[in-house]
């Protein structure tokens, strides 16, 4: 498989054989992007738990102290006056019967849907659609809620969801590389610590295995967990 330059040149110029410290990989990671965009930073952590089984699923959500900075677009499902409520805290767009139709036939240009409790039983009928997509508002994600205008105002804010996936593995999305490196090491740890609170207590043996920080276009970058879970406890 061909190798372009600019991947030989960053192999060249980090260890992935090395346990890098938090502070110096999100500085490799932000002193050796070269491409023409912002990248984002991601994290990768694998989990000793069994997905299977539903005592041992991993979910949650965070509040990243300096938010992610994408762009969120958020579609609330409501009705009423409610629909006023989201579009005043920030909501791209808010309304019942209108986005539904959209949605069937195929619309999903959104990031994040969040919906009142009374709108789920027609929202709940589109789970083909939305459900493969990670749209599906859930109560478990804040994502389902009478107060509308407040999950707005979080997911704007950067507050983001995640789950582990089938093979173990939690990926997250922390932020752009454009911050600095102390919001970056602020988002991370606030990240790992809703990660440390999340442990199912049914999970037996180690229950964080590994930990990569990258970039999007980057190479990822081993940690060194243990020496990170002991400075945020």
């Amino acid at each position: 498989m061909k190798v372009s330059k600019r991947v030989k040149s960053l192999r060249e110029k980090v260890d992935i054989k090395k346990e890098y410290s938090l502070e110096d990989a999100v500085k490799s990671l932000k002193e050796n992007s070269n491409v023409k965009f912002t990248e984002s930073l991601d994290c990768a952590i694998r989990l000793g738990v069994d997905p299977k089984h539903a005592d041992q699923m991993v979910r949650g959500t965070v509040s990243l102290p300096h938010g992610t900075g994408k762009e969120v677009k958020v579609l609330v499902i409501t009705k009423g006056s409610k629909a006023q409520e989201a579009l005043d805290a920030g909501a791209d767009y808010a309304g019942f019967e209108e986005y539904l139709e959209k949605i069937k036939g195929g619309w999903t240009d959104i990031d994040v849907v969040v919906a009142s409790p009374d709108a789920m039983g027609e929202l709940g009928k589109l789970g083909r659609i939305l459900g493969p997509r990670g749209l599906m508002p859930n109560p478990k994600t804040g994502t389902v809620t009478p107060d509308v205008a407040k999950a707005v105002k979080e997911v704007k804010a950067g507050k983001i969801d995640f789950r582990v996936d089938k093979t173990g593995i939690v990926h997250a999305s922390l932020g752009k590389l454009s911050f600095n490196e102390e919001q970056l090491i602020d988002n991370i740890k606030e990240f790992l610590k809703t990660i440390m609170k999340l442990k199912p207590s049914s999970a037996k043996g180690t229950y964080v295995k590994s930990l990569y920080l990258s970039s999007t276009m980057g190479p990822g970058l081993q940690i060194a967990k243990d020496d990170v879970f002991a400075s945020i406890k």
